[in-house]
This record gives structure tokens, sequence and C-alpha cells, in this order.
């Protein structure tokens, strides 16, 4: 049989080339594009989820602590600051009231943690015999979407979006809604 003398064009290209053509590559790229469009806004709803979760937990942890202070400091009542409950600075070797080493979560007692604020006001009184709890996203649908309010009673209030109002006492799961 003769050989014949093939001419480089497209069809001996694409039999001898090796690699991926543009369409080929674009098209996986889409897909990629396409899987992360579906995946980011459910690992940030993920997120806003864990960081009101914490929140919750972390006011529950407050109330717990100011229990305990007004229990250690009877003069005093509740802690009437955040600060206050925790070491403030302190290696917590000689507790006082303005360092009763509560809690000793730093990032909490710095009123910033999991992408909440958290402010503790006492009611003025000597002793306290009230205080309010905050939480408040640091950025409203990106950390979090709901605040959170607690006071002496136990009770937690849940402001959400669109500023609906829900409660639930220090024992129930609650949280933000869906």
């Amino acid at each position: 049989m003769p050989k014949v003398e093939e001419k480089p064009g497209l069809l001996n290209r694409q039999r001898n080339g090796s690699g991926f053509s543009l369409v080929e590559l674009l098209v996986v790229v889409m897909i990629i594009v396409l899987v992360v469009a579906i995946a980011i806004p459910n690992v940030t709803k993920a997120r806003m989820r864990a960081n009101e979760a914490s929140a919750v937990a972390s006011v529950k942890t407050i109330q717990t602590a100011e229990l305990m202070y007004s229990n250690a400091y009877p003069l005093v009542g509740f802690a009437g600051n955040l600060v206050d409950l925790g070491s403030h600075g302190t290696n917590c070797q000689n507790t006082s009231k303005t360092n009763a080493c509560l809690i000793m979560d730093d990032a909490l007692t710095s009123g910033l943690k999991s992408g909440y604020t958290f402010e503790v006001v006492g009611d003025g009184s000597t002793p306290t015999r009230g205080y309010t709890v905050t939480a408040t996203p640091q950025s409203v649908n990106a950390s979090g979407r709901c605040t959170f309010t607690a006071d002496q009673s136990g009770q937690i209030q849940v402001t959400g979006p669109g500023g609906t109002v829900t409660r639930f006492s220090m024992g129930s799961s609650g949280g933000c809604g869906s």
C-alpha cells in the first residue's frame, strides 16, 4: 500500500494533538461558576445560623455569670458591664467586683464574638437589681439576622427580620427563624 502524505490540517491536529479545546474549557469553567453560585448562599446562611446559635449561647452564659456575680457581690448586685464579669486583664488569683473571672472567654468579655456585638447595661440602682444584655449582629444579613436581648428574668427576646419579636426561656433552644 502506498503511503499517503498527510498535510497539516484540522483533522490531523485533532488526532495528534492533546489538550482541551477552548469550548471544552469554557464549559468546565461555566460548570464551576454555577456550582459556586449555588454553594455560596448556602455557606453564608450556615455561617449566619452558627453565629446566631453562638450569640444565644453567649447570652445564656452572660445570664448565668450575672446570677453568680450577684450572689458573690450582694452589695453591688448585678454587674453593670460585661468587662466586670471577666478577668479584666488579671490572672484571676484574686477576684473582685471589677474582675470576677466568671466568664473566661476574652472574646465575649471584649464585646465582640462570632459576628455579634455584646453589651451589658445595669439599671443604675445601688445595688443593681436589673440588667439588659444585647447581642447585635455586626453586619445584618452577613454575620446574623436577629438581635437577642435578655435580662434578669431568664428569658431571651429575639427580634428577627422585619421586626418580629419572640421570646424563649433559658432552657429552650430558640433561634432566629429561617
